[in-house]
């Protein structure tokens, strides 16, 4: 386990801390996004400060995404490991209205949008509401 964690972050230039390797273990057994809430939840001892810090690296480094999904909450999840997060490479995400679970539609890419003379895409965010496979 140890090892290919340390191989994740290296690849992204990511400094392997305990807190990292820990965090990231987390993320990957992970099925569904997860909120700040439910990782401190998993870390009950560790500094918040810490632990959100470390996500925001993750993010800058392009190793997890954040979604918006609607629920006031903010979820993390794992990217793809060429991905970039450049607006052709975002994904479709799925919220769950049973279970309350935000999840990764990587095969789903989001449309292309047409916008208008001078205006930049720098970023989309596409979420999909309803009953997921898992609560129908």
């Amino acid at each position: 386990m140890n090892e290919n964690i340390n191989n994740k972050l290296n690849a992204k230039s990511i400094k392997p801390t305990a807190m990292r390797q820990l965090v990231l273990h987390v993320l990957a057994e992970q099925k569904s996004a997860v909120s700040m809430q439910e990782l401190e939840q998993k870390f009950e001892k560790a500094d918040k400060v810490t632990l959100y810090r470390t996500l925001k690296t993750f993010e800058e480094k392009k190793l997890i995404h954040s979604i918006d999904d609607g629920t006031g909450s903010i979820k993390y999840a794992l990217c793809r490991e060429s991905c970039q997060c450049r607006p052709e490479e975002l994904h479709v995400h799925f919220y769950c209205t049973e279970c309350k679970q935000t999840y990764c539609l990587n095969d789903i890419p989001i449309p292309s949008v047409n916008l208008p003379v001078h205006f930049t895409l720098e970023n989309i965010n596409m979420v999909v509401k309803g009953i997921c496979a898992n609560c129908i």
